[in-house]
């Protein structure tokens, strides 16, 4: 694809100017990549040129490319080309289209529960020098996702429940759907399946660019949960959340296909009860008028592709999995892992005990195992068609740690490490797309963050971002990576920060991090290991000794043994594994004071925090729980029925895992934290918590944070006032310091 050449030139909207200009864009080849606004990307991926030897960045308002080696700067776009009406659009992202004569802008942001994926569209046009709005007659900050079609002549987007078509050449708008309501969802998607499958953008482009397929999710029969705002008018008013409690039937969910032209939708005839099961994945194949779609039954234990025909709506199995807990969605929401132009396509499976590669034939009939070996694969990160590799991360000896490998797409080669053995710790890449450069992050407990430019495979560095690893560790910080064997015979992986000036013959305060559930992890080796966010000051000079644990349950690369021995069980077997493991670092480890020991946690962490209060007494004597799920059958259908089941077959597992369950054993101190505009953990968990504890004359302190979201963040002073009051709680109710061993506790 070409290069855009900006030129600063007196005359540049000369005709002579504009035919030098196109002149250029038709002579430089393979630079820059096309295709949609990247809002579901992270924020931190590098924007490849399409060669792999540059990147694209925003810079003081204009559109950079930067080459690996060099570090040349080129301008593309400048800053005085994204400017409408006199007013500098503020750029948050950016595609140009095939050709790269145009350029998609996308600005003035809000946020969409948890990102600023909705805003405004505007389209420059290099040759012309002209920038115009996209979807002009749409309300402001209303559009998502707005895509280029593959030949640059359209683009695509989400208004108001609705998916629309702009023609560039003639400015015409076509609207595909006009049902779209707050509750009928044409190409994006509801909370649920935001929030838990990570999917946003709804719909797809052909690769003829003549049609569109998206989803349409009818949460009509959804209920709402009314959240009530008491702060921001004279009178209170409910705003409402359309969410599926557990329990509930899920939103049903279909995906058509229509013409960019306008007209009906044909809609995928894929087998099943819409509202008994997810569409979860759907992407075309490579140069053809087929999709593929991933289906999850409502219980997540079941998951099945199909083929299907745009033209008249079939669908094909063509692959199956089952297993007796659950099976994950494809970890990347957009894009599909295509091999041999769409002949076959890479799959993860742990159907062997073990997250790893296969190559899967187009019709399902053939899979070759590509990374063989009693280890996890964590991601992938490049696949390189042209050369046959597959780049991906793993750690077979450590599970707290990343490293790159790479492995032929044979089923015949041995993984290559690329990381350095001399880096231990924790590794990072984003590869180009031809698979010999790649922006290289590491850190470990020990090591500050850096960031370089490094050639592969042979890792030599091009150029430092930041400064070398090497030049900077950190020994001093007294952070102690462990494993520690409990008397259930479960090993599990921790991390210890002791306090500053150690001394092994006192005894000092335990302090316990906690999350414990399948969505994340507390012990990898980085940087930020023995760092708590919350504490103002310094816990290591105050005199804490600073822990945490990872038990069964966690997404660690221990198996799928490990991952799935939480599956109905939340709520018990990861409580007991963090009490078991306390309790043996107090047997192991006589500086630990059994009389001062903490636990706090958010979300997942603060229920693991109330049940380790109320199960475990007897050990957790403090506990701060912030935005927690007091009730399991309170939480949302997809995430609490894939870890636990249908409550209408096993509700006794989901009350036996609800911290509500436990709350009269509180015997000691509690700090309960939550947002009253949790759109996520709603606040009936807190008050119906509040309930039960005020049932059984139990005394705790409430803070609840009015209108805040999940992360409590809303409002001016309101995170320095949590650090505040989780610190004074920390101080009062745990004092910190070391103490002789003969005291009493």
């Amino acid at each position: 694809m070409p290069a855009v050449i900006y030129f600063r030139y007196s005359v540049a909207n000369s005709n002579f100017m504009r035919l030098i200009l196109s002149l250029c864009l038709l002579c430089v080849v393979f630079l820059l990549p096309s295709g949609s606004l990247r809002a579901q990307l992270r924020s931190n991926s590098v924007r490849w040129t399409e060669d792999g030897n540059a990147y694209l960045t925003l810079s003081k308002g204009s559109i950079i490319k930067t080459d690996v080696a060099t570090g040349q700067e080129t301008p593309l776009v400048s800053g005085d080309l994204l400017t409408y009406k006199g007013k500098p659009l503020t750029v948050a992202d950016f595609a140009f289209s095939p050709d790269g004569s145009k350029v998609l802008i996308f600005t003035n942001t809000a946020r969409v529960w948890r990102y600023n994926t909705r805003g405004d569209y505007y389209l420059l046009d290099l040759t012309a020098r002209q920038l115009r709005p996209i979807g002009a007659n749409q309300p402001a900050q209303s559009l998502l996702y707005a895509k280029l079609s593959p030949d640059g002549t359209k683009v695509a987007y989400v208004s108001k429940s609705n998916l629309y078509v702009d023609d560039l050449a003639t400015g015409q708008t076509t609207p595909l759907t006009t049902d779209g309501t707050r509750k009928r969802i044409n190409g994006t998607f509801d909370w649920a399946y935001e929030e838990e499958f990570d999917c946003r953008d709804g719909f797809r482009w052909s690769p003829d660019s003549k049609q569109i397929a998206y989803w349409q999710v009818d949460a009509t029969n959804i209920r709402d949960y009314l959240m009530l705002n008491t702060t921001d008018s004279l009178y209170s008013f409910v705003v409402p959340v359309e969410y599926p409690k557990v329990g509930q039937s899920p939103s049903p969910t279909r995906i058509g296909v229509v013409n960019v032209t306008g007209g009906p939708t044909r809609w995928l005839a894929i087998p099943g009860d819409a509202q008994q099961n997810y569409l979860v994945r759907m992407e075309w194949f490579p140069s053809t008028s087929e999709v593929m779609v991933q289906q999850l039954n409502r219980k997540q234990n079941q998951c099945t592709l199909y083929v299907c025909q745009s033209g008249d709506g079939s669908a094909t199995p063509i692959y199956r999995e089952t297993s007796p807990a659950w099976i994950d969605a494809k970890q990347d929401p957009v894009g599909w892992d295509w091999l041999e132009g769409g002949k076959s396509f890479l799959w993860e499976s742990e159907k062997d005990g073990w997250r790893h590669l296969y190559k899967v034939s187009r019709d399902g009939k053939k899979e070759t195992l590509l990374t063989p070996g009693a280890y996890d694969l964590a991601s992938v990160t490049r696949v390189d068609v042209p050369s046959n590799y597959v780049y991906f991360i793993a750690s077979p000896q450590n599970p707290t740690q990343r490293y790159l490998f790479r492995i032929k797409i044979d089923g015949k080669s041995k993984m290559e490490r690329l990381s350095p053995a001399g880096q231990v710790g924790t590794h990072g890449y984003d590869v180009a797309p031809n698979g010999q450069l790649a922006r290289h992050s590491f850190n470990s407990h020990l090591v500050t963050p850096m960031t370089e430019w490094v050639h592969l495979p042979d890792h030599r560095v091009v150029r430092a971002i930041s400064a070398p690893a090497a030049n900077r560790p950190q020994p001093d910080r007294n952070v102690e990576f462990f494993t520690v064997t409990t008397a259930d015979g479960v090993t599990l992986d921790g991390w210890m920060r002791k306090p500053a000036n150690f001394d092994s013959t006192k005894k000092y305060p335990v302090v316990f991090y906690v999350y414990g559930e399948p969505a994340s992890t507390t012990t990898n080796d980085v940087y930020s290991a023995g760092s708590n966010f919350l504490y103002d000051g310094d816990m290591a000079k105050a005199g804490y000794c600073y822990v945490a644990l990872d038990n069964r349950g966690t997404p660690t690369l221990k198996g799928a043994a490990w991952r799935k021995a939480i599956y109905r069980h939340i709520g018990r077997t990861n409580v007991r594994d963090q009490a078991m493991g306390a309790k043996k670092l107090f047997e192991q480890r006589a500086y630990l004071d059994t009389g001062r020991v903490a636990v706090w946690g958010w979300s997942g962490g603060g229920s693991s925090t109330l049940h380790l209060l109320f199960q475990y007494p007897e050990i957790y004597k403090t506990g701060i729980s912030i935005a927690a799920v007091g009730n399991q059958l309170f939480y949302d259908n997809i995430y609490q029925e894939r870890y636990m089941g249908l409550p209408q077959e096993n509700r006794e597992d989901f009350v036996a895992g609800s911290p509500i369950t436990y709350a009269k054993n509180l015997k000691g101190n509690l700090l309960y934290i939550h947002g009253t505009g949790d759109d996520n953990v709603h606040y009936d968990n807190a008050e119906v918590l509040i309930n039960e504890l005020i049932k059984h004359n139990k005394q705790f302190q409430l803070m609840s944070y009015p209108n805040r979201t999940h992360g409590i963040s809303e409002g001016e002073g309101t995170t320095q006032h949590l650090r505040s009051l989780y610190t004074k709680y920390l101080l009062e109710h745990c004092p910190p310091g070391a103490r002789d061993r003969n005291v009493a506790k």
